[in-house]
């Protein structure tokens, strides 16, 4: 009888910080939950991934819808320049009898085309922000001020540049640039003493509107992460407050 009960007094002796040291692992799985979900506002899967495709629809839609619109390009930081190939040709014409405004007319002409050509970029921005993952939008949110921009641009530049330049080669034919620019580049081979030269503005034109608009985006991004008056719906104020 006296071993059964020295048996039992071990027992006890045994399981007392027994108990004590798993009641503080579990305060200390509270603890790590609490601040676990005091830090993420207890956002779900689905929320991170709704909340970054709103920010990235929001920021792509305003975007296209500037840059589409009348002098989106022409008067703004996106504006796209004359080629430095074609310079030495506006240059040699400025000093020929009708072509005194050639670099202003080619350029005016060129981001016309790329204003009419954006409006086709949205359905290929948005066809990308559907496929994100769920680790895609999480690497997105805790990443850097561009990293939207940088996943829109790896996973859509190459369609767009694909998509862009029929279209573009449509919109300089629309708006007189490529007539223009043969007449030109005619008249500027008809000089003696000149090489021949003819530098292609498609590829061109396509690769600057496609550089202003992902700068664009890039700084919508930064809008949304850095300024919480941007940040338009619940969802997207939960969302982001995990990143600030």
């Amino acid at each position: 009888m006296i071993k059964k009960y020295l048996f039992f007094a071990l027992m006890l002796a045994i399981a007392i910080p027994t108990q004590a040291q798993f009641g503080k692992l579990l305060g200390k799985a509270k603890e790590t939950k609490d601040k676990l979900t005091s830090k993420t506002g207890n956002l779900s899967q689905e929320e991170v991934g709704k909340g970054l495709k709103e920010a990235l629809d929001k920021g792509v839609g305003e975007a296209v819808n500037f840059l589409s619109a009348q002098d989106g390009y022409f008067k703004s930081p996106y504006k796209i320049l004359v080629p430095e190939d074609a310079k030495k040709i506006t240059n040699k014409l400025k000093r020929v009898p009708g072509w005194a405004n050639v670099e202003k007319d080619l350029e005016e002409k060129m981001n016309r085309a790329a204003e009419l050509a954006a409006q086709k970029a949205k359905p290929i921005f948005i066809r990308a922000i559907k496929q994100m993952s769920f680790q895609d939008a999480m690497d997105i949110l805790m990443g850097e001020d561009n990293a939207a921009t940088s996943y829109l641009q790896k996973n859509t530049n190459q369609k767009l540049f694909k998509e862009f330049l029929p279209v573009i080669k449509s919109s300089l034919d629309e708006v007189n640039a490529t007539k223009y620019w043969h007449s030109a580049v005619t008249t500027y081979n008809k000089i003696p003493f000149t090489s021949k030269a003819n530098p292609n503005l498609d590829e061109y034109v396509t690769q600057s509107a496609l550089k202003g608009m992902f700068q664009l985006v890039a700084k919508k991004e930064l809008d949304i992460r850095k300024n919480s008056a941007s940040r338009s719906s619940d969802l997207l104020k939960k969302v982001f407050a995990r990143q600030d």
